[in-house]
């Protein structure tokens, strides 16, 4: 990070190397409610949270290895995360307004 304390520097590596895992767990957590679930909805929000938590990985990472194509990386991670949420939200409100529909249909076509 630099020719700075190197006490400091340490401490910064420590505190970014845990501030990694905490990620990571973070991360499995989401997936196991994305596989569960019970709701779609639920299914949305973790998978838009997984895509958060690893840019924020990708940004900590760009700051341990001194490496500024990483945060390209992260904006472009961050664009196509954006939009597989918009994706899932459409598709999940299509297929709740046919099953309406139908239900509609099925009990007296209001």
């Amino acid at each position: 990070m630099g020719k700075g304390i190197p006490a400091l520097e340490t401490a910064y590596n420590i505190l970014f190397f845990g501030a990694l895992i905490f990620l990571a767990l973070m991360v499995v957590l989401c997936l196991i409610r994305a596989i569960i679930g019970p709701r779609v909805t639920d299914r949305i929000v973790s998978v838009n949270m997984m895509g958060t938590m690893v840019m924020v990985m990708i940004a900590i990472l760009a700051l341990m290895l001194e490496e500024g194509y990483l945060v390209d990386i992260c904006l472009i991670y961050a664009m196509i995360s954006f939009l597989a949420v918009i994706v899932l939200t459409k598709v999940y409100m299509g297929v709740y307004l046919e099953k309406k529909e139908e239900e509609g249909k099925k009990n007296g076509g209001i």
